[in-house]
């Protein structure tokens, strides 16, 4: 029996946490949308009551942003909203630490400045707004868990704005992105060092951000991702390159909370040097 259950185990951030628990020798149940399906509310309290787990690490989610606007929208809310439903409920009855990861698309990206975990949501698209409802239904379930926001997240495993650049840069000689919005980059091993961190150090319950410091837009990012390869990138705006979803512009978030709890995080410089170092080429074909 291990005291840790894990959701989203083959995404992005969960099998990132996947691979640092096993770095730590740490046990853990991890399980996909197949082998715990947490729309099903009967499932999940059946499954979290036969594991009796100390802490839950919710990482499933649905994060196609643009298909959430309409084709997936149903799937969103289900998995975003009632599935954290349901896992808090489940984390309520066998009394187990929650830790939810949510996004900076709860904010509308209108701040120049940096948003502070208590500034007013206002999220302007689907996905956003799921995700904000699953904050809420945390909250109002329980009182032991960690909400942590993040941005702009890429790592090791699934598709992310890394691969995408360096994928599309062995086939055109000159790429645009934007230049018109802003915030932190995220390095999945970062994110999953933090939450491991709140919980390990026994943080102030409650909700943080975390992401790598400093911040760029969408074209400076790209710049650095490919500054040794032989591609020129140019800078557009956002009316230049339509998407169906609404981006936020400016939606820098405030890590002073998380350096608070003796967090060092790098700049997102730093951890996509790091990242790229030790990278497995295989992931861009």
């Amino acid at each position: 029996m291990t005291e840790i259950l894990i959701t989203g185990a083959t995404g992005q951030l969960g099998s990132e946490l996947r691979n640092l628990l096993d770095e730590r020798n740490v046990a853990y149940d991890a399980f996909d949308s197949h082998g715990l399906d947490i729309t099903d509310e009967e499932t999940v309290m059946k499954k979290v009551e036969e594991l009796q787990p100390k802490v839950i690490y919710h990482c499933a989610a649905y994060t196609a942003v643009d298909n959430a606007e309409d084709q997936y929208k149903a799937a969103n809310w289900q998995v975003n909203e009632t599935g954290t439903q349901n896992i808090a409920q489940a984390a309520k009855k066998v009394g187990a630490l929650l830790v939810y990861v949510s996004t900076d698309y709860v904010f509308d990206g209108t701040n120049p400045g940096e948003y502070k975990e208590d500034d007013p949501t206002n999220p302007k698209n689907e996905y956003g707004k799921a995700k904000l409802a699953g904050e809420e239904i945390v909250k109002q379930t329980l009182d032991n868990y960690y909400i942590v926001r993040t941005s702009w997240v890429f790592g090791k495993y699934g598709r992310n704005f890394v691969y995408t650049m360096l994928r599309l840069a062995k086939d055109h000689d000159r790429l645009t992105v934007v230049n018109d919005q802003f915030g932190r980059p995220t390095w999945t091993r970062t994110l999953a060092e933090f939450i491991t961190h709140l919980v390990d150090t026994k943080s102030p319950y409650g909700t943080y951000q975390l992401s790598n410091d400093d911040s760029c837009s969408w074209y400076e990012f790209a710049k650095e991702i490919l500054a040794d390869k032989d591609v020129e990138v140019a800078p557009v705006t956002s009316k230049e390159y339509p998407q169906k979803a609404y981006r936020p512009r400016h939606s820098i978030m405030s890590l002073e909370k998380a350096k608070e709890t003796g967090y060092e995080i790098p700049t997102w410089q730093e951890a996509l040097k790091e990242f790229m170092s030790d990278m497995d080429e295989s992931f861009l074909n």
